[in-house]
């Protein structure tokens, strides 16, 4: 008899899900582990290579998360992986803050020159997302002078309690950690008038405002792009009111929106640009980066241990070079197929009420959240892993290497999900 014929792009379910291995560790996950992750359906992970997801019982998922838009050249790409284990034979930590590696201006210089002004750029290396806010925070107001600061409605900056301060996007993480740090002023995504004419006028005196940070495509917020001439409005207040510009890129950048940084898509030129996620291919690495005269600091005035850290950079220099060569364009053309097949979905499903994105960054709006969350427990049971964003939004973030095949799987499995809701 002729042996099955496995494609392997594309998802294998083998057991009832979870299957038996995964409730094992579910139940030993509840009394050892923090209650306070937010987990939407019961996946094991055991392995991964490309797009594709294995779990402890040999079931194999379609990623349309990328570990939250982190694995942009995918889970384990072989070269990102020979770079982690060459450094790691070599160096895995020395402590950065302390001594030297090689490998920090290497990635700093090459960084500088994906930056589209052709200034000079200096890097503070960090491990995540909220420690590269947290940076551009404390720089912001070192270099001004100034203490407050201007963010958004639905924005995501991290959780520690400077990017928390900024965070707007759901009010459970906030909730029981006040008084967060003052002097943070939230203002309408999308509305640069209203910081201008509104809140300048009767809140905050702009003298005080040491910079305005802002995501240029929101991200937990619902994948939010805002209109074309708001980040240049904010821009044209900034320069007027002496205010620094601090582009967090760390959901949106490295390529997720189909050009390296999403406020290439924008008239917009951040003095500050808050880098993670997707920079390192899943190790950690979070990077802030400012121009020159700006991070002038002194020796002391901020550090990380373990930022920086060797393997990690060796992952991020492979990741860039891919990112370059091949998945920053994967990135627009595959999402531009996606939208479009997405597109011609919601005209066929009421349910659907918003499309929104841009390259593999897409944001699909259902009318309530108990719909949106059914629908991603049940692309689980079909073999895809996609996850919510803002009120009752479908985040798809997949890896920037998917193919057609796999961008008709995953509308082909949504639209079928959809239909089993009714």
């Amino acid at each position: 008899m002729a042996s099955e014929v496995i494609n392997e792009k594309l998802p294998r379910l083998v057991t009832e899900l979870p299957g038996p291995k995964a409730r094992r560790i579910i139940e030993s996950d509840r009394r050892y582990i923090s209650p306070s992750y937010t987990r939407p359906y019961p996946l094991v992970a055991k392995s991964a290579s490309g797009a594709i997801v294995e779990d402890v019982d040999g079931n194999r998922f379609l990623d349309f998360n990328a570990g939250i838009a982190v694995c942009s050249t995918g889970h384990c790409h072989p070269d990102v992986v020979r770079a982690i284990q060459k450094q790691a034979e070599q160096l895995i930590h020395m402590s950065g803050t302390d001594f030297y590696y090689e490998q920090m201006p290497q990635l700093a210089r090459k960084l500088e020159t994906l930056m589209p002004d052709g200034k000079s750029w200096r890097c503070f290396f960090g491990n995540s997302g909220t420690e590269a806010i947290e940076a551009a925070m404390k720089l912001a107001r070192y270099a001004t002078g100034r203490w407050q600061f201007i963010a958004f409605h639905s924005s995501f900056h991290g959780r520690t309690m400077g990017s928390l301060s900024l965070t707007s996007s759901k009010p459970v993480q906030r909730k029981g950690f006040g008084p967060l740090i003052p002097g943070v002023t939230h203002v309408p995504f999308g509305n640069a008038a209203y910081l201008e004419d509104v809140v300048f006028k009767t809140t905050v005196n702009p003298s005080e405002v040491a910079a305005i940070v802002v995501e240029p495509i929101q991200g937990e917020g619902g994948y939010i792009v805002p209109p074309p001439n708001f980040l240049p409005q904010l821009e044209k207040i900034a320069r007027t009111q002496g205010i620094l510009l601090v582009a967090d890129e760390v959901q949106c950048g490295m390529g997720r929106s189909g050009k390296m940084f999403a406020f290439e898509h924008f008239d917009f030129h951040p003095d500050i640009v808050a880098i993670a996620k997707g920079i390192a291919s899943g190790m950690p690495l979070g990077v802030t980066m400012a121009r020159a005269e700006i991070m002038t600091w002194e020796p002391g005035a901020h550090a990380s241990t373990f930022g920086g850290n060797p393997v990690c950079l060796a992952a991020a220099l492979e990741t860039v070079r891919l990112l370059e060569e091949k998945y920053v364009a994967n990135s627009a053309k595959m999402g531009e197929y996606l939208f479009a097949k997405i597109e011609r979905m919601k005209d066929q499903q009421p349910t659907i009420t918003d499309l929104r994105g841009r390259g593999l960054m897409i944001g699909v709006e259902l009318v309530s959240s108990e719909l949106r969350d059914r629908i991603l427990n049940e692309c689980f049971r079909r073999g895809l892993l996609i996850l919510g964003a803002g009120r009752s939004t479908i985040r798809l973030s997949p890896p920037l290497i998917i193919d057609e095949e796999q961008a008709d799987f995953a509308v082909g499995t949504i639209s079928d999900a959809i239909a089993a809701m009714a």
